[in-house]
């Protein structure tokens, strides 16, 4: 699987989204489903390196783990935030597709307002819905 030339209808939003609730932290966006992926972002003193598709391919076992944590006394799963020694990967899926992000460091706060954010946008245009 390679990266799509097309950006998805939901690229706008999503990006977006990002950059009012992250701002200058923002690093990178990428949306994705079980047969593409698109880089929709990447802030530009960033080098373009990046396994996409590897990172493509972890990501995906979200659409399956998610099914993990139903029913549990957590509550519903909203994200997945990862630490890296240079920032942090924030992943939302609602049905069939999904979002990372990465940014620089944030509070909690801002991570809880990004999530929101990118669920909402995924809530709303979820291709299994027919959106």
């Amino acid at each position: 699987m390679t990266p799509d030339s097309s950006e998805p209808p939901i690229a706008d939003e999503l990006i977006s989204a990002c950059r009012t609730t992250v701002g200058d932290e923002l690093r990178s966006i990428a949306y994705f489903t079980e047969d593409r992926v698109d880089q929709l972002y990447l802030r530009a003193d960033l080098e373009q390196t990046a396994d996409l598709v590897g990172f493509a391919d972890h990501e995906r076992f979200g659409f399956r783990s998610q099914s993990a944590y139903r029913n549990t006394e957590l509550g519903e799963y909203e994200a997945t935030i990862r630490m890296f020694e240079n920032g942090y990967l924030t992943r939302v899926i609602r049905g069939d597709h999904g979002t990372w992000v990465t940014t620089d460091e944030l509070s909690i706060e801002r991570f809880e307002e990004l999530t929101s954010a990118l669920a909402a946008i995924l809530g709303d245009a979820d291709p299994g819905n027919g959106g």
